[in-house]
């Protein structure tokens, strides 16, 4: 297994993501002797904030009389005496594209041969390793903010949650110095297909998502789907009418490798009987395919190719 770095990365993706995310995840307070230092608190942690805002929006739809999906986990993240919100109308665009994210992951996972690997981009408190029924030996991987990941599993774990039978589970912390290395160290096969979902995870700008496309693009073998949610801060610089947004979309992706697909919110929700009011939300779903070979891959097909000319230079001169 070669699992290379990503050809042509001068800096770590994720450092670019979590140097931008910790600018929102400390306030700056005065110390007694008034000097500043900066607090991490969970009060004024927007990361945290927003994994437990998504967390409660699936453990309200789960305690609907008919709900899209069921999460038995959400409520460990909770005090008994937490009270939910009233259902907002984003609030079903994220409960939309949660579902169809869950039916995508578990529908590729069963039906591509081979494909055994996972990897989660999250908010930390994502609960799909334990939720989906997932292939025996499946390897999953998370990726996210390791404060928010160690807080949840230590919940999770309080409260029972069990992965499916053979399957391996491992974190990558977001704010690992190299993402790609930390992810070969695990166990990741860059020679076998895999899956990526993103949902959740702190991308602050159109230049951080880029970098982690590039990651992805190295790692994925050819054939393999990312998909997901491109956050609304992403998007928001380029919205426009839905062709201009789909133009953007499919030159950012191509121009990394892969072939994307946008995925309308108001057909999704038909095709589980919701219907959505009009109104701008910025966030868009998407499915792309891999069409490049991955960097293991290529490293793979140049050991070969060197070695049957080695071969061919052999065969010659023993002619001679």
């Amino acid at each position: 297994m070669y699992c290379s770095s990503v050809v042509g990365f001068s800096h770590n993706p994720a450092n670019v993501i979590f140097r931008q995310s910790i600018a929102y995840t400390s306030k700056i307070c005065a110390s007694k002797n008034g000097s500043l230092r900066a607090k991490v608190n969970d009060e004024y942690d927007p990361l945290l904030q927003a994994a437990i805002s998504a967390a409660s929006l699936r453990l309200q739809e789960t305690l609907q009389p008919e709900p899209l999906f069921h999460d038995p986990y959400a409520g460990c993240f909770f005090p008994r005496q937490f009270r939910l919100d009233d259902k907002k109308q984003c609030s079903l665009h994220y409960l939309l594209a949660t579902k169809f994210i869950d039916d995508k992951l578990v529908g590729f996972s069963n039906q591509t041969d081979g494909l055994k690997q996972v990897v989660l981009l999250t908010d930390g408190m994502d609960t799909r390793p334990y939720r989906l029924s997932w292939p025996a030996s499946t390897r999953i991987f998370d990726i996210s903010p390791d404060r928010i990941f160690r807080e949840a599993t230590e919940k999770l774990q309080r409260n029972g949650a069990k992965l499916p039978k053979g399957c391996l589970f491992r974190h990558i912390p977001l704010e690992s110095s190299n993402i790609q290395q930390t992810l070969c160290a695990d166990g990741f096969n860059g020679n076998r297909p895999s899956i990526w979902a993103i949902q959740g995870l702190p991308v602050m700008n159109l230049s951080s998502f880029e970098e982690m496309l590039i990651t992805v693009s190295g790692l994925a073998t050819k054939g393999c789907f990312f998909l997901g949610v491109l956050p609304a801060r992403v998007v928001e610089t380029n919205i426009g009418t839905e062709s201009s947004v789909r133009q953007w979309m499919e030159k950012l992706f191509l121009s990394n490798g892969f072939r994307v697909e946008m995925v309308n919110h108001e057909e999704v929700a038909r095709s589980f009987g919701k219907l959505l009011a009009p109104g701008n939300y910025k966030s868009v779903l998407f499915v792309a395919e891999q069409l490049r070979f991955s960097d293991d891959q290529m490293e793979t097909w140049r050991s070969e190719f060197q070695r049957l000319e080695e071969e061919g230079d052999e065969e010659g001169f023993e002619e001679l």
